[in-house]
C-alpha cells in the first residue's frame, strides 16, 4: 500500500527540550491512524508537523512522496479539525462549510451545492441556512468535519475532536467518523488520550510516550500483545507481576514472582528482570486446558459494571483486578482460585 504520510528521522525541540525524539513513521493512503498517548507525550506535535503548524527541528515530512517540510499549511493537501471546532459564528452553516472552497476560488453556485452535499454527508441535510448558535455540540462537530472534508484533503487531521462531547454523543460520533473515512477514502490521523476511543476507530494505533513511539499496530494486537510495559499499562487496565527469570530453554522461561514460579512462553536471559502482564478479563475462575494457577485470592471489593463485575482481589500481598461475568455471583470476602491461559501471558522487560 502506498505511503501517504512519512516521517524521516523527525524530531522537535522547544527551548532545547526534546518534545519528539528522532523517529520514523509511515502512514498508508486510506488508513485511519490514531496517535494515542497521555498529555505532553508529543502526539499533537506530530499532528501539527503533518499539517504545517509546527516545523521539525530535524528530519523531513513527506506527503505522497513530496517533501512538505517547509510548506505552510495552506499549501499542503491537508485539513484539520480542532477540538474547539473553530467555526465562524457570523456565517451560516453553508458559508462555514464553503469557506475553504471560496479560498480556493470556487464559484458561488458550485460552492453552495458542494456545501449542501457535505452537510448531507454528515447528517445535516437542509441545515445550510442555520446559524452556529442554533446547533448542539455534536452538530457543530459535524459542521467542522464537513468544512474540512469539503476541500477534499488527502489527509484529514483530527486534534482530539470529540473531547468536549458527552459519552453517548462521543460514541455516536466515533461511528460516524469511521463511516465518513471509509466512504471518502481519505487518510485520517486522529489524536486522542482516550484508549477506548482509539480502539473503536483505528486501523492502526501509534502509542506515543515522551516523544517516542512505544508501540504501533492494529488495536487488537496492541491491546492483547503490547510491545512495552508503558503500552500495556496505558492501553487499559493490566495486572503486572514483576519477576526474575531463573531458567530459559526451548522458547519457555521460568519466572519467579511474588505469587511463585511460572513457566510461560517467552525468551529472556537467566537473571533478567521481566514483567508478566495479564488483562483483567484474562483472569479465569476455572483452569483452562493449557494454563497456570495464580493462586487463591480474596475478593476485597467489587463493583457492578453492566456486562461484568470489576473485582479487586489480593493474593500474597499482590493486588489483581478481575473482570468476572455477572453470572458468577461473586461477593466481597469470597476466596477464589485464579487461573490464566498460557497464551494470554505477555512477557515484557523493564
Amino acid at each position: 500500500m502506498k505511503d501517504r504520510v512519512e516521517f524521516r528521522r523527525v524530531s522537535k525541540d522547544y527551548d532545547g527540550i526534546a518534545v519528539v525524539a528522532p523517529l520514523d513513521l509511515s502512514i498508508a493512503a486510506g488508513e485511519f491512524v490514531v496517535l494515542l498517548g497521555p498529555s505532553g507525550s508529543g502526539k499533537t506535535t506530530l499532528l501539527n508537523m503533518i499539517g504545517g503548524f509546527a516545523s521539525p527541528s530535524a528530519g523531513r515530512v513527506l506527503i505522497d512522496g513530496l517533501d512538505v517540510t517547509d510548506l505552510p499549511p495552506a499549501r499542503r493537501p491537508t485539513a484539520t479539525v480542532f477540538q474547539d471546532y473553530a467555526l465562524f459564528p457570523h456565517m451560516s452553516l453553508a458559508a462555514n462549510v464553503g469557506f475553504g472552497l471560496r479560498m480556493q476560488g470556487m464559484g458561488k453556485a458550485e460552492r453552495q451545492a458542494k456545501a449542501e452535499a457535505m452537510l448531507e454527508l454528515v447528517g445535516l441535510k437542509g441545515f445550510g441556512k442555520r446559524g452556529v448558535h442554533q446547533l448542539s455540540g455534536g452538530q457543530r462537530q459535524r459542521v467542522a468535519l464537513a468544512r474540512a472534508m469539503a476541500v477534499e484533503p488527502k489527509v484529514l487531521l483530527l486534534d482530539e475532536p470529540l473531547g468536549a462531547l458527552d459519552l453517548a454523543l462521543r460514541r455516536q460520533m466515533q461511528e460516524e467518523l469511521v463511516r465518513l473515512q471509509k466512504r471518502s477514502g481519505a487518510t485520517f490521523v486522529h489524536v486522542t488520550h482516550d484508549q477506548e476511543e482509539a480502539m473503536s476507530i483505528a486501523d492502526r494505533i501509534v502509542v506515543v510516550n515522551k516523544g517516542r513511539i512505544e508501540d504501533m499496530g492494529p488495536p487488537s494486537r496492541v491491546y492483547l500483545k503490547p510491545a512495552s510495559l508503558f503500552a500495556a499499562t496505558f492501553m487499559g487496565e493490566s495486572n503486572v507481576l514483576a519477576g526474575r527469570v531463573t531458567e530459559s530453554s526451548g522458547g519457555e522461561i521460568k519466572v519467579e514472582t511474588a505469587l511463585g514460579g511460572f513457566v510461560v512462553p517467552g525468551q529472556a536471559c537467566p537473571d533478567a528482570s521481566v514483567h508478566l502482564v495479564l488483562r483483567p478479563e484474562q483472569l479465569q475462575l476455572s483452569r483452562p486446558e493449557q494454563g497456570i494457577i495464580l493462586g487463591q485470592a480474596r475478593v476485597e471489593e467489587l463493583s457492578f459494571q453492566g456486562t461484568h463485575c470489576r473485582c479487586h482481589c489480593r493474593i500474597a500481598g499482590q493486588d489483581l483486578i478481575l473482570r468476572a461475568p455477572v453470572s458468577t455471583g461473586l461477593t466481597a470476602g469470597q476466596v477464589v482460585t485464579l487461573h490464566a491461559a498460557l497464551g494470554d501471558v505477555v512477557v515484557l522487560g523493564d
